[in-house]
């Protein structure tokens, strides 16, 4: 190995760099473009460093996909179904990490796993908390943001048949799952989520349940969103329960 690249593995152990992109590397000032870029070329050739995308590498050792995902998608985090599983509030657990992020960007495969980035609006960045240390830092929605998200984005989160019984068997803070209702500002998931709190006999939140009553409007929503337009209609909550409430509660204690 040439003196060069042996300078470059100690600056990456010196700075704590086991995931990195090109601005960190020039960031340090120890190397040249000419360097930087011959360097990588060697290093990516022996397997010693992998290259994720442009730009974009990782030492051949790291493999936490859940830092790789929230490098490649800064300003988001871990979410969805993967971060339902993360806090074992689902058994499955496709071969797909879900990044939350305002920017558009296509998913990519990096060792036979996928990385899906799911773009959202800006205000719906928020509710986050940080994992891990140094370079190897990330953010994932906490629990009431991962089932607020869940409601919103369904598809994402394994669909009815995992976020009820994520929603069952998760432990909610009511002030917290307000405040996220609030600025999500999606009163269909607000309702939803109000009518399982009833359903499910959840007492510890009732605070959640008087302010989603408190934002229902005239118009009915549908209970699961992507099911028939028709079903019980519930005045309480103005939603068309298109699931049979057996079936629900299966779900939810499953």
């Amino acid at each position: 190995m040439t003196d060069l690249r042996y300078r470059f593995l100690d600056m990456l152990d010196e700075f704590g760099y086991d995931i990195f992109n090109l601005k960190m590397i020039r960031g340090t000032g120890h190397f040249s473009d000419k360097e930087i870029t011959f360097a990588l070329k060697t290093l990516t050739k022996s397997g010693t460093i992998i290259k994720i995308e442009r730009g974009k590498y990782v030492r051949s050792s790291f493999s936490d996909e859940f830092v790789i995902g929230n490098f490649l998608a800064p300003d988001g985090g871990i979410a969805y179904w993967s971060a339902l599983n993360s806090y074992g509030l689902t058994e499955q657990f496709p071969n797909v990490v879900f990044i939350q992020t305002a920017i558009r960007r296509g998913q990519i495969t990096f060792r036979n796993l996928r990385y899906k980035f799911i773009k959202v609006d800006s205000r719906k960045l928020f509710g986050y908390k940080d994992f891990g240390y140094g370079n190897h830092k990330y953010r994932m929605t906490d629990v009431e943001k991962t089932i607020v998200d869940s409601f919103d984005l369904p598809q994402y989160s394994g669909w009815y048949q995992e976020t009820i019984k994520a929603f069952n068997n998760a432990k909610l803070n009511a002030r917290k799952l307000t405040l996220y209702c609030k600025k999500l500002d999606n009163i269909s998931v607000t309702k939803r989520l109000g009518y399982l709190c009833e359903l499910l006999g959840k007492p510890d939140l009732g605070f959640f349940i008087d302010y989603a009553q408190s934002v229902i409007r005239n118009g009915y929503s549908l209970f699961e969103i992507d099911g028939e337009d028709k079903g019980e209609y519930n005045k309480r909550w103005k939603l068309i329960v298109n699931m049979p409430v057996d079936e629900i509660l299966e779900i939810a204690n499953s």
